[in-house]
């Protein structure tokens, strides 16, 4: 029968040493949150028995999964950035701010400083010809009474036909597929892109090692990313999930929510493509963000998570 001394005084004490409480240096928050980790950390060994192999393996995995830049992949996987997502949409029902369009994660591939563009942008550098289908984006940026909101920032980016993106692949050109766009008089924005990719978590990376461990897959529909922000205004961290893609509902990433599906409209009529400066087929989509005003000052800010700049 094994034998349970986490939650004896001597060890609870030793804890306490541990994490640095009982000396005035060093940051109480993150004292107390040190200390939460290891009473939980050694209850969960004890509860579920687990072996000194089991418990170096996880040490092991987790020096494999910082030295291959996974960690935040991961926590997209597990569904951990969406539960922080659940977390505000129910501290914000609670305090009555509710409407405007659904937040989702991030993710770990934004780069910061695209390029400014004013109403509208061409987002691809034609890099993959003919790979490609040709996307026309537009849409409105408005508050919850539908009113335009003006010189609001759109910040987009996403994937290439292969699921890559630019500065992580380093193939593509800098900020190909990101721009940052400021919406006309009338909220209006608008851009040329292609149809992305969805795409899947390296087969031999840890991510996906975890992820077979648990019996699931590490594929996520095509998406475009956006932040969206503008002053006055609650900044929105979104995606909008592209129509008709085998993983739409079944993202591992747990990203896909009611209210952000974009219904992507192919067009195959050489006319229509002419007059939108394209040969052939093109795809082409509406999508309209609403925003919430914002309660202060933080709410108009994004998390201050550490991103990817890209090299001058």
């Amino acid at each position: 029968m094994a034998v349970s001394i986490a939650d004896t005084p001597q060890v609870l004490a030793f804890f306490e040493d541990a994490a640095g409480l009982k000396n005035t240096d060093g940051n109480p928050r993150n004292k107390q949150i040190v200390f939460r980790l290891l009473q939980q950390t050694f209850r969960l060994i004890e509860e579920l028995d687990v072996s000194d192999d089991e418990f170096w393996s996880a040490v092991e995995y987790l020096n494999r999964l910082g030295a291959s830049h996974e960690a935040g992949l991961l926590v997209a996987g597990l569904g951990i950035e969406h539960f922080l997502d659940l977390r505000h949409d129910a501290e914000q029902a609670h305090a009555g701010q509710t409407g405007g369009t659904p937040r989702t994660i991030e993710g770990p591939l934004y780069v910061a400083g695209a390029p400014l563009c004013e109403g509208y942008a061409r987002l691809d550098d034609g890099g993959e010809g003919d790979a490609a289908t040709v996307l026309f984006v537009e849409g409105k940026v408005v508050d919850l009474q539908g009113q335009p909101i003006a010189a609001a920032l759109v910040d987009v980016w996403q994937a290439d036909t292969k699921g890559n993106y630019s500065h992580f692949d380093k193939s593509q050109s800098a900020y190909n597929l990101r721009r940052r766009i400021v919406t006309d008089e009338q909220g209006r924005y608008r851009f040329q892109s292609i149809v992305p990719s969805g795409y899947g978590c390296n087969p031999s990376g840890p991510t996906q090692e975890c992820l077979n461990q648990l019996g699931r897959h590490g594929q996520r529909p095509a998406h475009i990313h956006f932040f969206v922000s503008a002053p006055g205004f609650e900044h929105l961290t979104t995606q909008i999930n592209l129509s008709n893609d085998a993983y739409l509902w079944d993202d591992f990433a747990y990203a896909t929510r009611d209210g952000l599906i974009g219904e992507v409209r192919f067009v195959e009529a050489a006319e229509e493509g002419q007059q939108q400066g394209v040969q052939g087929r093109f795809a082409e989509m509406t999508f309209d963000f609403q925003l919430r005003t914002a309660r202060d000052n933080a709410a108009e800010q994004r998390s201050n998570r550490l991103r990817a700049l890209q090299a001058s």
